[in-house]
């Protein structure tokens, strides 16, 4: 799956990521590409999916709770992830 790595708009972000978490849902990709899709994403506009440790409203409000719970894990086991290693 072709995805970008800037995005202008957070609603823009919220279509692909809606995309991304449906194509695995319905067994188009794999999870390890769902998850580095959504690493990528989350790597390089950051800005525009969380503020103030929550998604952003717009993403919120177009993403749904259900594809944001799926997202939200995938970013919490890169979180302990990342900081396991610097412990280390």
């Amino acid at each position: 799956m072709e995805l970008k790595l800037f995005y202008r708009t957070q609603r823009d972000l919220a279509v692909d990521l809606n995309r991304l978490v449906d194509s695995y849902w319905q067994e188009e990709i794999k999870e390890n590409e769902l998850i580095d899709g959504i690493k990528n994403l989350y790597q390089h506009n950051q800005e525009k999916l969380i503020k103030d440790n929550e998604f952003t409203k717009v993403v919120q409000q177009q993403c749904g709770k259900r594809r944001l719970a799926v997202v939200g894990k995938i970013l919490e086991i890169n979180r302990k992830i990342v900081l396991s290693e610097r412990f280390d």
